[in-house]
């Protein structure tokens, strides 16, 4: 089998369970309104827009079966996209995992000379641990969206894919500006405008000065070897035009076939995530052009657990993700605890289903467990990942207490014998001695009831009403 994301890089694993950082989050009130009114608002916006779009049930289904048509040839696409790359004066290196990919732009950062790189918002450069891996070599990295220098500069993590300081609200980012933003205006107040303003200046001396920028990718073309990058702000404008050198670190998974399959994304991308028609920045570039941008690009096409991912014929639908945070804006769980919960860098129900795959399940066995399994997730995603499905395929993955094993085979035993099971449900009615609604049970059944509401028992069971009859 593929190997799975090596430990102690990146940000795919949590210091601690899902339970016990989603009972943390819950106690947080500030936090469940800021992430609430957020996700509320994203909502509303997306539906809108969607509403106006006759054929999104079938732009859906389209982008589903492109996406399913990528990971059946994903090496084909991927040398063939290497080919197109390589003859457009663009050079490509493929990293097995987080530790390659980080030294590999270590050490074409350091062959320009540069002690500093400027970023566009990358969730594959945060899966890796790439800041901290500049950071370790010398090298200063710049965060240029304003949600993630917001992260950036107040030692914070992403919570969200789409908005990573979605926990934080405006009061709180003015405090980190005035703490951490060098040469900020001690009268900064805490209007979104002039938030903006600040994080403006700030950033322009970066993208005036500096030679090397990182980005991510959204999409690459396999038929042209183009890259592409869309966003809202125009900092990844900024970046992926201005410096001399630009490198890119992209998921193998995010390869699409043809130039037209990316129409049908960037109809998909923007309404499901931003609830926008399209996005205000969509830049797209294709090796290198003498006298015009960057006059080096290189490629770093990672791994890092995919080709585990891609080997399970039901897992792999996780690798169909666009990164829109669709199922985040809907989903109860994370609406509720926020992303941090997670610990890993996706968070909510895409996350559930994607890291456990990326690290291994053992290493994520909580995540699969972080849902109702309510399905608002599948109803959202513009790609039609199955992430209920998902679920309940990892649940049977992780490792499971021996107690519950042995649990589960007796009422297996129980259940293939009709006597015994009859008399199981004449026994169901003692539940009602134990406490309202079940609560209260005695371990090891407090271990299930904690969560969970066990219903009330009926009066009469089928068998009994069947024999009236």
């Amino acid at each position: 089998m593929p190997a799975t994301a090596p430990a102690g890089v990146g940000h795919l694993r949590g210091a601690e369970t899902f339970p016990v950082a989603a009972r943390r989050a819950l106690a947080d009130p500030q936090l469940r309104r800021n992430i609430g009114h957020a996700t509320a608002t994203i909502r509303a916006k997306s539906a809108g827009v969607i509403g106006e779009v006759p054929d999104w049930e079938r732009l859906r289904a389209a982008g589903s079966a492109i996406k399913a048509d990528v990971m059946a040839r994903l090496p084909e696409l991927l040398e063939q996209l290497e080919d197109r790359v390589t003859a457009a004066g663009g050079v490509v290196h493929w990293a097995a995992d987080a530790n390659e990919a980080n030294a590999i732009v270590v050490d074409l950062v350091r062959g320009t000379g540069s002690d500093r790189v400027m970023k566009v918002k990358s969730m594959v450069t945060q899966e890796i641990g790439l800041n901290e891996a500049l950071e370790a070599a010398g090298i200063a990295p710049v965060e240029t969206d304003l949600a993630e220098l917001i992260v950036q500069l107040g030692e914070d993590r992403p919570s969200h894919i789409l908005v990573p300081a979605i926990h934080r609200n405006r009061a709180e980012i003015r405090q980190i500006f005035l703490r951490a933003m060098p040469g900020v205006d001690p009268g900064l107040t805490d209007e979104p405008a002039v938030l903006a303003a600040a994080a403006r200046r700030f950033l322009r001396q970066t993208f005036l000065s500096t030679p090397v920028a990182v980005s991510g990718a959204n999409f690459a073309v396999a038929e042209t070897g183009t890259l592409a990058v869309v966003e809202s702000e125009g900092n990844g404008r900024m970046c992926l035009t201005l410096p001399r050198t630009l490198i890119t670190v992209m998921g193998v998974e995010k390869v699409v076939p043809t130039w037209r399959d990316l129409e049908v994304f960037l109809q998909l991308l923007p309404r499901a995530s931003t609830g926008e028609r399209m996005n205000p920045y969509t830049s797209m570039w294709t090796g290198v052009t003498a006298g015009d941008g960057p006059q080096a690009f290189h490629l770093v096409l990672l791994d890092n657990g995919r080709s585990a991912v891609l080997a399970d014929e039901v897992g792999r639908q996780a690798l169909h993700c666009i990164r829109c945070s669709a199922c985040l804006n809907v989903c109860p769980v994370y609406e509720r605890t926020g992303g941090h919960a997670y610990g890993s860098v996706y968070p909510g129900p895409i996350g559930a289903v994607l890291s456990p795959q990326l690290t291994g399940v053992a290493d994520n066995a909580s995540l699969p467990y972080a849902s109702s399994l309510c399905g608002a997730c599948y109803d959202a995603c513009p790609v039609k990942i199955d992430i209920p499905e998902l679920l309940v395929h990892l649940r049977d993955q992780a490792p499971h207490p021996r107690g519950e094993a042995a649990a589960m085979a007796v009422a297996a035993y129980a259940m293939d014998h009709p006597a015994l099971y009859a008399a199981a449900q004449r026994a169901t009615r003692l539940s009602r001695l134990t406490g309202r609604r079940g609560r209260g049970l005695p371990p090891p059944l407090s271990g299930w009831t904690a969560g969970r509401d066990l219903p009330d028992p009926p009066a009469q069971t089928f068998r009994q009403w069947w024999a009236s009859r």
